[in-house]
């Protein structure tokens, strides 16, 4: 019953808890139990609103940033990874394979903004080694679900 819950919560956390026991065919008590049990076990971790934010007036840069660190002796990434997620600036930290270590994602009013977090907070970090940032020109899809409308191409076909 776990996976199926969480196929539909990923989906669509908002989704009514009468309307989820109906679609698993369980009662409305033991869906609740579980995904509080799953609350408590960390694996529902919290409820996302996922917002377009091209379609308001705010201005949102969002950048992901390339780390490459020098592990610490006995820690590992992860002590290096907790001082990284601590800032507030930061949405996500992934450990990488391939030619960097981490990717960090935060997103800011401004290039500048993004700017001076790496340069005043992430790289003065001692076990920073390198960073490289890029910049989101635009999201297409995000967390599964296509942002915006789909173009379709009005052109006549013409054949010899």
């Amino acid at each position: 019953m776990r996976d199926k819950i969480l196929a539909v919560l990923e989906k669509n956390s908002r989704i009514d808890l009468k309307e989820l026991a109906i679609l698993l065919g369980e009662s409305e008590a033991a869906v609740a139990n579980e995904i509080a049990e799953m609350e408590k076990e960390k694996i529902i971790c919290g409820y996302h609103t996922l917002i377009n934010w091209d379609k308001t007036g705010a201005e949102k840069v969002t950048a992901l940033i390339e780390v490459k660190v020098t592990p610490q002796r006995g820690q590992g990434f992860d002590r290096i990874a907790e001082r990284i997620y601590n800032f507030s600036e930061v949405n996500a930290v992934y450990l990488m394979s391939g030619g960097f270590d981490f990717t960090v994602i935060i997103e800011e009013k401004t290039m500048k903004e993004v700017a001076q977090f790496v340069s005043d907070k992430l790289a003065p970090l001692d076990a920073i080694l390198s960073t490289a940032t890029h910049f989101v020109l635009k999201k297409y899809k995000d967390h599964g679900t296509v942002l915006g409308e789909t173009v379709h191409d009005e052109r006549m076909l013409v054949t010899p």
